[in-house]
This record gives C-alpha cells, structure tokens and sequence, in this order.
C-alpha cells in the first residue's frame, strides 16, 4: 500500500510538471533571475526576515504564473515597465516633471491616474455590454481588457512609487502599502484582480458591471482623497511602522478586504436577479439599498473638506443615475446574468478566500503588535472592529457549510457585511482613534 501511494505520488508530480511548456519554464527562469539579482544588489539593506520574504516570493510568484497562466503576463509587463521608470529616474527625482514617459505615464502618481481612467472606463464599457442587445459581448470584453490595464498600471504605480521613497532618502524609503492613498490602490487591482480570475473561470463577463462599480466607488474616493489631502506626497513612516510585518500584515488584510467587497457586489447581482420581475418598487429593497449605500460617501465627506462640496454633488449624481438605471434596467440585466447556482457559487468562494487571507492578517496583526506595542492585543478601535469582521465571516461560513445556509439570507448577509468591513477599513479612521489611526481623513 506504501508502494502505490508513492507510486501515486510520484504520477501526480511527474504530470504537474510535464503539463508545463516552454514558455512556463521560461516566466520561472525570469522570475528567479530578477529575485536572485535583487537579493545581490539590495540584501545588504535588507534584515533576515525581508531576505527571507524576498527568497520565499520567487516561488510563490512561479506557482501563482503557473497556476493563472494570464498573471504571467501581467507580471511581466508591469515589471518591465517599472523597471523603466526607475532606469529613467537615473537617480533623480526631479527627472519626474523632465521625462516624457515619467511625467505623462510611468511616474507613480501619473500611473495611479492612468489606473484610476481605466477602472471608470472598464466600469462603463461593462455596463454598456450590460446594456446592449447585439453588441454586448464585445462591450464587455473591451471593459475586461480595460480593466486588465488597470491593474497594470496600478502595479506599475505602486512598483515605481516604492523606487522614488528611496530616492527621497533611504529612511523614508518603504513598501507603498503603508497610508490611506496607497491602501486604496492595492484595494482596487487586488479586487480587480480577483474578479479578473472567477470572470476567466466561470466564463461569464455579466459581473464585471457590478464588480468594478465598488472600484470605481474607491477611486472616486482616491481622486478626492489625492486633491483635498494631497495625499499622493510620499511620507516618511512614523516608527511603529518601520517593520517587515507590514509587508505581510497589510496586504493579507487587503486580500480579505477586495474579495469580502467582491462578494458584496455578487451578491447584490443575486438579488437582482432574484426580484426582477418584482413590480412593486417598495420591495426592490436591494435597489434601494445601494442607493443608500452609494449617495451616503458624498453625504459623510462633502463637509470634510472646504470647497470639496462641488465634488461630491457631482459623485451624488452620478450615484443616483446609476440606481435609477438598475431600477429601470433591472429584467434586461437579469436575464444577462449567470444562473443563480453560478452566483452563489463566486459568492462563497469570495467569502471563503477572504476569510483566510484575513484571518493570516489578523495574526500576523497580533504578532507585529506584540513587537511593536508589547501585547498581541489592545482593544484598540480598528482591533475591535477587526474582530468583528472576522466574526461575522466566520458565522456565514459556519452556517453554510454546517446548515446548508443558500439564497436571498446568504446574499442579504453577504450584502450587509460590506458595510461592517467598509466600516472598519474606513470608518474607525473617521469617528474613531486609537494606535492605528495613520489614515487620518
């Protein structure tokens, strides 16, 4: 018995591997050629634990590329553009308003702006398609194209913007995933990013249009967050965050975030599709609902800075146009949707993938507070709420996979759990304070 499990072993592995090609070789070949030259030219400035997560990446990015063949691709763009950006720096920051292709495209502030077009872009093209008879199709593979570009330049962004904190000086240089500004980016090409994957999966565009309306609603926030804060200035770190764990701890946490978000938005396509043929307006509570959800950020912040009102009039606008054309739309959109067994389906394992990411980021969060503060756990305000995102996950997930937990109560949970998690990424930084309070609005 011993023997044939071996034996089975060793077939699955020999056949994981002979499925590779040439060109799988080849991306790993690039892969572990640019992490052993950047452990060469920067391991001196790097201590044991960020040589470690240097060395464990290269593989992890091989498997990643050989599990999701399209992230190769993307990863090899977005590397090599960076990689230009910062050869065109020669060193020198003020070379950003010089170069043509700094000052228009690969700088990070002029990439994250590029980024932010193509999320409103693909948005539109995907409710376009929604929309369409005939050419629907077409329309929405233009808006998932668009938004594969997105994420490019968002990793190109935050690659290049990593580069110029070091050309600042090599005490304020840092990973950009440490201040509100930059954790909106990394939410809006990790959400993009995971839809991407269950849009190539399941074959089906129809939820890019609901999808990418909570990234548009993030980088509407990270535009005016950028004009009113200036917030795209790079900052040096305050000292609890000059630790590797935040290398870790931020970017785990922000998976949950996007694919929690992610979920959100699927299952309110399921209620959709569930009450299109509802006549009676004062039960499309879900319709409603969004309207609530997407007019109550202009209501919260059009007072927060002065002269910013105008901008969020506009954003309340363009947020009621959009409820008023789902309500109006909402047989045509439905019928364009995938079965409701498929919807389900995305929406739990949204949830699932989440979970766990979060999970790893909240004891990733113990640990680094351990070292930071001297306790694993404090009580503060964005810990509390933490937890309880955490609960409430756990809770969906036990009552699904040990009650059968399905339909409109899964998906108005789901639903309602985008704003316990909106609340404890943004709304702990607004009404409350305590030890993570670096996000200020």
């Amino acid at each position: 018995m011993n023997t044939a499990t071996t034996t089975a072993t060793f077939d699955l592995n020999e056949g994981f591997f002979a499925r590779r090609n040439w060109l799988d070789w080849l991306f790993a070949a690039i892969v572990v050629a640019g992490g052993l030259f950047g452990f060469s030219r920067y391991s001196a400035y790097m201590d044991v634990y960020e040589k470690g997560i240097l060395l464990a990446a290269m593989p992890a990015a091989i498997w990643i590329g050989w599990f999701w063949r399209p992230l190769r691709i993307l990863m090899l763009v977005a590397a090599a553009f960076a990689l230009l950006g910062i050869a065109s720096y020669q060193g020198n920051l003020a070379r950003a308003d010089s170069v043509f292709w700094l000052k228009y495209f690969l700088s990070s502030q002029s990439a994250i702006l590029w980024m932010s077009m193509l999320v409103f872009m693909s948005t539109t093209f995907y409710w376009i398609g929604m929309a369409s008879r005939g050419e629907g199709a077409t329309m929405a593979a233009i808006g998932s194209k668009l938004a594969w570009a997105a994420v490019a330049m968002a990793l190109i962004g935050s690659l290049v913007r990593w580069y110029e904190s070091y050309l600042l000086g090599a005490d304020i240089g840092h990973i950009p995933v440490s201040n509100l500004y930059e954790v909106f980016v990394l939410f809006c090409w990790l959400t993009t990013t995971f839809y991407l994957y269950f849009e190539d999966q399941y074959k089906t565009r129809a939820l890019g249009a609901f999808v990418m309306l909570v990234v548009s609603a993030a980088v509407g926030f990270l535009l005016w967050y950028t004009v009113v804060r200036e917030a795209h200035e790079i900052q040096p770190l305050v000292p609890a965050l000059k630790s590797w764990w935040m290398k870790l701890h931020v970017p785990a946490n922000f998976i949950g975030y996007g694919t929690f978000a992610l979920s959100a938005m699927v299952a309110f396509a399921y209620l959709i599709k569930l009450q299109a043929g509802q006549t009676r307006w004062y039960k499309l509570a879900p319709l409603w609902l969004l309207g609530v959800v997407l007019c109550f950020e202009p209501v919260v912040f059009r007072k927060t800075v002065e002269g910013a009102s105008s901008y969020w009039a506009v954003y309340f606008g363009i947020s009621a146009l959009i409820v008023g054309g789902i309500l109006f739309g909402r047989q045509r959109i439905a019928s364009k949707l995938p079965p409701l067994e498929v919807l389900d389906d995305v929406m739990y394992k949204s949830i699932a993938v989440g979970f766990a990411f979060f999970t790893i980021a909240t004891v990733l969060g113990a640990l680094w507070a351990a070292e930071a503060w001297g306790g694993y756990w404090s009580w503060d305000p964005k810990e509390t709420w933490a937890l309880i995102v955490w609960l409430n996950y756990a809770a969906w997930l036990h009552m699904r996979l040990m009650k059968g937990l399905r339909g409109t109560v899964s998906a108005w949970w789901a639903l309602a759990g985008l704003a316990v998690t909106s609340f404890a990424f943004l709304g702990v930084n607004m009404f409350l304070s305590g030890l993570h309070s670096y996000g200020t609005l």
